[in-house]
């Protein structure tokens, strides 16, 4: 009987360490992808302009701004909920220029990678615009376009996931997402930024 579940255990301690042995989900080589820092009280934004840094991201492009809301930020009635965590960033600010976000990721040059984040829009009056646009960049390069028109109306933003992929050319890259709307659009909500090797 003994012998019988010594057996056993062994069974069970291969198959879980085989288990343990198995595929790993890759880790996303973006920090802060769902731009979480710094802390913005409940109902509040804080908005921040070309050249300063909102945690690991630096805003670039042209002179303008962008705001992170936080949780439970509303504006004209109008509800604007993050997709991942407590906290979104809207790429118009105040501006509505061509402004946005970058930061440098570790990559390893020839490995291809998978680019992929939530583009945020809403279809009522309480915005200027129903279409959100974000252009991609790769090292100063745009690669991709992402346009999200939110065709369902409604008082809460809603989001739809888009990716791309690119191929590192060195160990480190750098990405960047820049306002695509016009000067008349009021709202382009990024979220859940994540980068990480391709599967093969």
């Amino acid at each position: 009987m003994l012998r019988k579940t010594f057996a056993a255990v062994a069974v069970a301690s291969a198959i879980l360490a085989g288990l343990a042995a198995g595929p790993v989900c890759a880790a996303n080589l973006v920090k802060d992808g769902s731009f979480e820092k710094p802390t913005v009280a409940s109902g509040q934004l804080m908005r921040f302009s070309t050249g300063q840094s909102i945690g690991p991201w630096l805003v670039v492009g042209d002179n303008g701004n962008v705001d992170v809301f936080g949780p439970g930020f509303t504006y004209g009635g109008c509800s604007f909920v993050a997709k991942k965590g407590q906290q979104l960033l809207d790429l118009t600010g105040a501006s509505d220029s061509a402004t946005g976000v970058q930061q440098t990721v570790k990559t390893k040059s020839g490995t291809t990678y998978e680019l992929s984040l939530f583009v945020g829009s809403i279809d009522s009056s309480c915005i200027d615009g129903t279409t959100s646009t974000v252009n991609v960049f790769v090292d100063g390069a745009q690669i991709a376009s992402f346009v999200y028109d939110a065709k369902k109306k409604g008082t809460t933003s809603t989001w739809k996931k888009f990716s791309t992929q690119f191929q590192a050319t060195q160990d480190s890259t750098t990405i960047a997402f820049i306002n695509g709307d016009p000067p008349a659009d009021t709202y382009n909500g990024i979220d859940d930024v994540v980068v990480e090797p391709a599967q093969q």
